[in-house]
């Protein structure tokens, strides 16, 4: 099983330099599990990139479409609270944001009910680094 971040679902939604590569993983094992705030990460990626002038008003009404398209495909942790307490502790220990916490802390919930073996998803090297400090396997990059 593997869980995906943000990170590794936005090239699937918004073609970017990472898109083949998590094309791959994909097409490699296409369940999805991720955390329930990861939807609106990739909002807010999608927005900023509208924002910036990247995509037009069309585009993002498509790529927000697809989102919610794809969004239905994949699996959601959603232990709000169980995610906050592995989340806080994971800040102390490694240089991450709250919503990469959030991911970290997410992944290793689900890692600890499958019983170890989880693959982490991710093209954030820093999370990786972090995924991997805690136990998560993490694909070669």
């Amino acid at each position: 099983m593997r869980y995906w971040d943000a990170f590794a679902l936005v090239p699937l939604i918004v073609a970017e330099p990472g898109t083949e590569l998590v094309r791959s993983w994909l097409e490699d094992d296409s369940e999805i599990v991720t955390w329930a705030w990861t939807r609106v990460e990739i909002t807010s990626a999608i927005e900023r990139r509208t924002r910036e002038g990247e995509l037009s008003r069309q585009q993002r009404r498509q790529v927000l479409a697809r989102l919610n398209s794809f969004a239905d495909t994949w699996d959601e942790v959603s232990e709000i609270l169980a995610v906050r307490s592995r989340a806080s502790l994971l800040l102390a220990r490694h240089p991450l944001r709250a919503a990469d916490a959030g991911q970290l802390g997410a992944a290793l919930l689900v890692n600890e009910q499958l019983g170890g073996s989880l693959l982490f998803m991710s093209l954030d090297h820093r999370l990786s680094d972090a995924a991997e400090l805690e136990g998560l396997d993490v694909p070669a990059a």
